[in-house]
């Protein structure tokens, strides 16, 4: 089971700006904040996200292939997590919509894909119920 994800970050302010906004439209806060360390989730909840300057003191970088899907409760959520990171300084990766074909239970996949102000990839996601 996973605790929470971490991305890196070379302006933890402007990070705390952009999460802050997205873990709002979810439900959450910050749960834990250091110097160099902020998270967002509930201690009691499912998994959550934190933000860090790198421990090593070397700049952050982005992974090639590495992603945070964050679960949304409906399209509408989908479509207002993709706004509100674009409006705190995300950029698009592609605009919330379907994705691929309905399963055999008829559940599609619909996303929107955006980067926060480092570059780190996130997309906000649920399995839907065609019809």
């Amino acid at each position: 089971m996973i605790g929470y994800v971490t991305v890196g970050t070379n302006d933890l302010e402007k990070a705390a700006r952009f999460y802050d906004a997205i873990a709002a439209e979810m439900g959450v806060g910050r749960m834990m904040e250091f110097e160099t360390f902020i998270a967002w989730g509930k201690w009691d909840g499912g998994a959550g996200i934190a933000a860090t300057k790198p421990f090593d003191g070397n700049a952050a970088s982005v992974g090639n292939g590495v992603m945070v899907a964050l679960e949304a409760k409906d399209r509408e959520q989908v479509q207002r997590l993709y706004d509100i990171a674009l409006a705190n300084g995300g950029s698009c990766e592609g605009e919330p919509g379907p994705r691929g074909e309905p399963d055999e239970n008829g559940m599609l996949f619909y996303a929107g894909y955006f980067r926060d102000p480092d570059g780190n990839k996130l997309n906000a996601y649920l399995m839907d119920k065609v019809g």
